[in-house]
């Protein structure tokens, strides 16, 4: 075993698959003692398959065993533990003057990537993801896909786990994109993993207000000198059960005498707050009119009808920017009503809650709303205990 303070920069290093000749090949480098002095070696491992994403899965073990083995410091030099799925190996030193092929910095790669799945992502999902992933790819230690494992660890330590693992994700599709375009020789995310406890998303985190909390909430929005001019909006949100991003979005020309008719919605892009045609689930669906979002309608009703006017606008006239309505409007009147903070996504989830509760057929509360049957009755069956009674057997 070597001196751990002999170890030569650039941390225990990490497993790469390399595309050999259309074969696939194990390689990783590792700090060995020759002399009393301390060499990285490269070692090669000829998995005798050809390099497709099925074999590179089948020799996925012997990788993840090598890189466990890395980590600890305990690798087989003489790679015999290694073997049985290879055929051949070899043994090469690394040089700090050796000649190599100068690989691209991981940032140099995601400005390609990025530029790559532009066009075939949403503008929200590429200025929230993917330019939140280039901060993050900004602040590494080191930007060198050597140092893959020094990456992985510098996430785990500096954000949330779902974070460092969704981050990590796109870089190892990322360095895949790299090795289809013969950027690089090989992906040292492959085999990389971070494990995190499975959360709610949006539409799973159920947790609705009453009655009583949706009609004071309602109730201060109208008596409030700052923020009344949201009233009609909240509204909509507690008696349609439709997501933010589909009410901010609506026209005139969406309604119609007996239905409100969701097909787009706004999202954010380069550019700021933009329409965007379909839903989030769906390309399109209808609501019902009812009495309460006739009244709705009927309050908002312009005097000159403009079928290309949104029904509900910021103050000065422009899109709704649910982020700042969430931190300031919505934060601020739900303290004032002394209710403990909820999204306002929760006002979905009250509307699908009280549907449940009403006892109406879960498809027809999925086709309202756009989400499914089996969603609302996994999350949205017994939500409001309190306002449940078992039944009279006597």
């Amino acid at each position: 075993m070597y001196s751990k303070d002999k170890q030569p920069k650039g941390g225990k290093g990490s497993v790469q698959f390399k595309n050999t000749k259309g074969r696939l090949q194990i390689v990783f480098s590792y700090p060995v003692e020759e002399n009393d002095e301390i060499k990285r070696k490269r070692f090669y491992i000829s998995a005798g398959y050809n390099d497709t994403p099925l074999n590179r899965q089948r020799v996925g073990d012997t990788v993840r065993a090598i890189q466990r083995d890395i980590d600890y410091g305990e690798v087989d030099l003489s790679l015999n533990k290694y073997k049985p799925t290879a055929s051949l190996t070899t043994v090469s030193s690394i040089s700090p003057n050796s000649p190599t092929k100068p690989q691209p910095s991981l940032d140099e790669l995601w400005e390609k990537y990025s530029q790559f799945k532009k066009p075939q992502i949403s503008p929200s999902t590429y200025v929230k993801d993917f330019t939140k992933h280039k901060n993050h790819i900004s602040r590494l230690p080191s930007k060198s896909l050597e140092d893959a494992t020094l990456i992985r660890d510098h996430l785990l330590a500096n954000l949330t786990p779902d974070a460092a693992k969704r981050c990590l994700t796109q870089l190892r599709a990322c360095s895949s994109w790299a090795m289809e375009e013969g950027l690089t020789e090989s992906n040292p995310f492959l085999t990389m993993k971070i494990r995190v406890p499975k959360g709610l998303s949006e539409e799973e985190d159920v947790n609705p207000f009453t009655k009583a909390e949706r009609d004071l909430i309602i109730a201060s929005f109208a008596s409030d000198r700052h923020y009344k001019h949201y009233t009609n909006y909240v509204k909509f949100l507690f008696f349609t059960g439709a997501r933010p991003s589909e009410v901010i979005a609506l026209q005139w020309k969406h309604i119609s005498e007996s239905v409100v008719k969701l097909r787009q919605s706004v999202v954010v892009s380069e550019n700021g707050l933009v329409l965007k045609d379909g839903l989030k689930t769906q390309r399109k669906r209808d609501f019902p009119i009812t009495p309460e979002v006739r009244a709705i309608l009927d309050d908002i009703k312009e005097e000159i009808y403009d079928p290309e006017g949104f029904l509900f606008r910021s103050p000065r006239g422009k899109f709704i920017d649910q982020h700042n309505f969430a931190n300031r409007a919505w934060q601020s009147i739900l303290e004032k009503c002394h209710i403990p903070y909820r999204k306002s996504y929760q006002c979905r989830h009250t509307f699908i809650s009280l549907c449940v509760e009403a006892h109406i057929n879960s498809t027809a509360i999925g086709r309202w709303t756009g989400t499914s049957a089996k969603m609302i009755d996994q999350h949205y069956g017994a939500t409001n205990f309190t306002n449940l009674r078992p039944p009279n057997f006597s």
